[in-house]
C-alpha cells in the first residue's frame, strides 16, 4: 500500500540546540533505515519550510501508523496521510 504523507516538524523555539540535534540524529537514523528496507521509499524536503513530502510503501494502515509514531521527531510534527493507488495511465510498473 502506498501512501503519500506530509510531515511539518514544530521543535518548541526554547528546546536546547543539544537535545534539538540529538533526536534530530535519531530521525536521520530511523528514516534511512526504513529508506533502505524500501518502506519509506521517497522523501523530498519543502523548500522554506520544515517539512516533507514523502512515499511510504507499507503493508497496512497500521503499519504505517506505527511507522510514525516511531518517528523521534513525532511529539513535534503535523502529519497529514493520503492512501494512494496506481493511475490507470501510469507507464511504471513499480507504482502499484
Amino acid at each position: 500500500m502506498l501512501f503519500h504523507v506530509r510531515m511539518d516538524v514544530k521543535l518548541p523555539l526554547d528546546m536546547p540546540a543539544e537535545i534539538a540535534n540529538e533526536i534530530k540524529a535519531r530521525e536521520k537514523a530511523y528514516s534511512q533505515d526504513l529508506q533502505r528496507s524500501g518502506k519509506w521509499r521517497h522523501i523530498w524536503r519543502l523548500a522554506g519550510e520544515y517539512a516533507n513530502f514523502s512515499i511510504f510503501d507499507v503493508q497496512s494502515n497500521a503499519e504505517l501508523h506505527d511507522i510514525l509514531t516511531a518517528l523521534p521527531l513525532f511529539p513535534y510534527m503535523s502529519i497529514a496521510v493520503t492512501p494512494l493507488c496506481r493511475h490507470p495511465s501510469s507507464i511504471r510498473d513499480d507504482d502499484a
